[in-house]
This record gives C-alpha cells, sequence and structure tokens, in this order.
C-alpha cells in the first residue's frame, strides 16, 4: 500500500490574538500542523519575562546599595536583583528542593 503525503493547509496571518484564537476554535490543526513529524524548537535563548515593582527603602539602605553598586561596577538595580537571587536561592531553594 502506498502513502500518500498530505499537504498542509497555510496558516493564516492574524491581526491579534484574539483574532487567532478564533480561527483555531472553528478548525481543526490536524490540517495546518504535521504532528507526526514535530518542529524541534530550541528556547534556550529566551529571556523570562519582567515585571515592575514599586518598593520604597529607606534612603540610607539605597545610599548604600548604590555605593555597593558602584564597587562592584554594576547597575543598582542589577545589584539588587543579585542579591534577591543570592537569598532565595538561600532561603528557599536549599530548605524546600
Amino acid at each position: 500500500m502506498k502513502k500518500t503525503k498530505k499537504t498542509f493547509k497555510p496558516i493564516p496571518s492574524f491581526k491579534n490574538e484574539d483574532e487567532e484564537i478564533k480561527f483555531w476554535d472553528t478548525h481543526d490543526a490536524t490540517d495546518y500542523f504535521d504532528f507526526d513529524n514535530p518542529v524541534k524548537l530550541d528556547l534556550s535563548n529566551l529571556k523570562p519575562s519582567t515585571a515592575k515593582v514599586t518598593l520604597r527603602l529607606p534612603q540610607m539602605m539605597l545610599d548604600d546599595l548604590k555605593m555597593m553598586a558602584n564597587m562592584q561596577d554594576v547597575p543598582y538595580q542589577s545589584l539588587m536583583k543579585i542579591l534577591l537571587s543570592q537569598k532565595i536561592e538561600e532561603q528557599y531553594y536549599s530548605k524546600y528542593k
């Protein structure tokens, strides 16, 4: 028995996410994707999403952070992220993972 290669429909362009959601709600993905030969994706270079945080600090603490950051030649907000990350690693991951 000879297998015929299935041709797949082209995926249309969408103006926004809502339009895409409506499309996939009414169409079968097997008409558009070859699930027998998946595409391998490398997402290792994606940057994690960030969120803005407002934080009130005593002026003296902020001054100390800025001096520490200056000595390490990094922006003070980057130093804050480094210090928070280290503390989270120390407090959370060592105890709960």
